[in-house]
Protein backbone atom coordinates (compact mmCIF):
# COMPACT_ATOMS: atom_id res chain seq x y z
CA UNK A 1 0.00 0.00 0.00
CA UNK A 2 1.32 3.23 -0.59
CA UNK A 3 -0.75 6.43 0.50
CA UNK A 4 -0.01 9.90 -0.98
CA UNK A 5 -1.05 12.07 1.83
CA UNK A 6 -3.27 15.50 0.53
CA UNK A 7 -1.54 18.54 -0.54
CA UNK A 8 2.26 16.31 -0.03
CA UNK A 9 2.59 16.49 -4.31
CA UNK A 10 2.83 20.38 -5.44
CA UNK A 11 0.62 21.54 -8.38
CA UNK A 12 2.26 21.99 -11.71
CA UNK A 13 1.77 24.54 -14.25
CA UNK A 14 2.08 22.38 -17.56
CA UNK A 15 4.12 23.32 -20.69
CA UNK A 16 2.92 26.22 -22.69
CA UNK A 17 3.23 23.81 -25.81
CA UNK A 18 0.82 21.38 -24.87
CA UNK A 19 -1.78 24.18 -23.45
CA UNK A 20 -3.29 27.52 -24.20
CA UNK A 21 -4.48 29.85 -21.48
CA UNK A 22 -3.42 29.43 -17.48
CA UNK A 23 -4.20 25.53 -16.61
CA UNK A 24 -3.08 23.59 -13.12
CA UNK A 25 -2.53 20.15 -12.44
CA UNK A 26 -2.84 18.56 -9.67
CA UNK A 27 -1.29 14.78 -9.36
CA UNK A 28 -3.45 12.37 -8.24
CA UNK A 29 -1.94 8.67 -9.38
CA UNK A 30 0.95 7.21 -11.54
CA UNK A 31 0.57 3.79 -11.10
CA UNK A 32 3.99 2.03 -10.58
CA UNK A 33 4.82 -0.89 -13.68
CA UNK A 34 3.51 -3.35 -14.03
CA UNK A 35 0.31 -1.06 -13.60
CA UNK A 36 -0.65 1.53 -16.49
CA UNK A 37 -3.41 4.06 -14.64
CA UNK A 38 -2.63 7.42 -14.31
CA UNK A 39 -5.23 10.27 -12.73
CA UNK A 40 -4.98 13.86 -12.62
CA UNK A 41 -6.90 16.90 -11.59
CA UNK A 42 -6.99 19.62 -14.22
CA UNK A 43 -8.18 23.39 -13.84
CA UNK A 44 -8.96 25.26 -16.70
CA UNK A 45 -9.13 29.06 -16.04
CA UNK A 46 -11.88 30.53 -18.68
CA UNK A 47 -10.56 30.16 -22.56
CA UNK A 48 -7.62 28.22 -21.11
CA UNK A 49 -7.52 25.17 -23.09
CA UNK A 50 -5.85 21.93 -23.99
CA UNK A 51 -4.27 21.63 -27.35
CA UNK A 52 -5.10 18.52 -30.29
CA UNK A 53 -4.07 15.59 -29.01
CA UNK A 54 -4.39 11.81 -28.54
CA UNK A 55 -4.38 8.85 -25.92
CA UNK A 56 -2.81 5.20 -27.28
CA UNK A 57 -5.20 3.72 -24.54
CA UNK A 58 -7.79 6.52 -24.63
CA UNK A 59 -9.04 8.58 -21.85
CA UNK A 60 -11.97 8.99 -19.56
CA UNK A 61 -12.87 12.68 -18.30
CA UNK A 62 -15.09 13.18 -14.94
CA UNK A 63 -16.05 16.89 -14.80
CA UNK A 64 -15.99 17.74 -10.87
CA UNK A 65 -16.68 21.84 -11.29
CA UNK A 66 -17.63 24.30 -13.72
CA UNK A 67 -18.27 24.11 -17.30
CA UNK A 68 -16.15 23.39 -20.14
CA UNK A 69 -15.72 22.18 -23.87
CA UNK A 70 -14.72 19.34 -25.83
CA UNK A 71 -14.14 18.55 -29.43
CA UNK A 72 -13.19 15.52 -31.73
CA UNK A 73 -11.74 16.40 -34.51
CA UNK A 74 -14.36 16.83 -37.14
CA UNK A 75 -17.12 16.59 -34.63
CA UNK A 76 -19.10 19.16 -32.91
CA UNK A 77 -18.17 21.31 -30.31
CA UNK A 78 -19.56 19.96 -26.81
CA UNK A 79 -20.55 21.25 -23.83
CA UNK A 80 -19.26 19.31 -20.40
CA UNK A 81 -20.44 20.61 -16.85
CA UNK A 82 -19.65 18.66 -13.02
CA UNK A 83 -20.77 15.43 -12.85
CA UNK A 84 -20.51 14.57 -16.88
CA UNK A 85 -18.07 12.02 -17.50
CA UNK A 86 -17.04 11.90 -21.28
CA UNK A 87 -14.64 8.47 -23.00
CA UNK A 88 -12.08 9.43 -25.72
CA UNK A 89 -11.44 5.71 -27.81
CA UNK A 90 -7.68 5.33 -28.33
CA UNK A 91 -6.36 7.40 -31.28
CA UNK A 92 -8.77 9.99 -31.21
CA UNK A 93 -7.47 13.47 -31.82
CA UNK A 94 -9.60 15.72 -29.21
CA UNK A 95 -9.22 18.97 -26.88
CA UNK A 96 -10.91 20.24 -23.81
CA UNK A 97 -10.83 23.21 -21.51
CA UNK A 98 -13.10 25.83 -20.66
CA UNK A 99 -15.74 27.31 -21.74
CA UNK A 100 -14.82 31.24 -22.32
CA UNK A 101 -16.47 32.55 -19.45
CA UNK A 102 -16.60 30.07 -16.72
CA UNK A 103 -13.69 28.15 -15.33
CA UNK A 104 -13.85 23.94 -15.31
CA UNK A 105 -11.84 21.00 -13.41
CA UNK A 106 -11.93 17.68 -14.62
CA UNK A 107 -10.01 14.14 -13.27
CA UNK A 108 -7.76 13.04 -16.27
CA UNK A 109 -7.75 9.03 -16.19
CA UNK A 110 -5.99 7.24 -18.94
CA UNK A 111 -3.01 4.79 -19.35
CA UNK A 112 0.52 4.77 -20.77
CA UNK A 113 1.50 2.48 -23.16
CA UNK A 114 5.05 1.78 -23.22
CA UNK A 115 5.21 4.80 -20.97
CA UNK A 116 3.49 6.77 -23.18
CA UNK A 117 -0.10 8.32 -22.36
CA UNK A 118 -0.41 11.17 -24.97
CA UNK A 119 0.85 12.28 -28.22
CA UNK A 120 0.29 15.89 -28.36
CA UNK A 121 -0.21 17.66 -31.87
CA UNK A 122 -0.67 21.35 -33.19
CA UNK A 123 -2.37 24.25 -30.29
CA UNK A 124 -6.30 24.63 -31.09
CA UNK A 125 -6.88 27.97 -32.48
CA UNK A 126 -8.77 30.50 -31.39
CA UNK A 127 -11.08 29.66 -34.08
CA UNK A 128 -11.76 26.39 -33.64
CA UNK A 129 -12.43 26.74 -29.62
CA UNK A 130 -14.77 29.67 -30.97
CA UNK A 131 -16.19 26.81 -33.23
CA UNK A 132 -15.51 29.17 -36.69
Amino acid sequence: MDIKPSGSRPSIRPPADYFTGSVRQDPILEAPEPARVRSTSVTFEPGARTAWHTHPLGQTLFVTAGSGLAQTWGGPIREIRAGDTVWFPPGEKHWHGATATTAMTHIAIHEALDGKAVDWLEHVSDEQYHGK
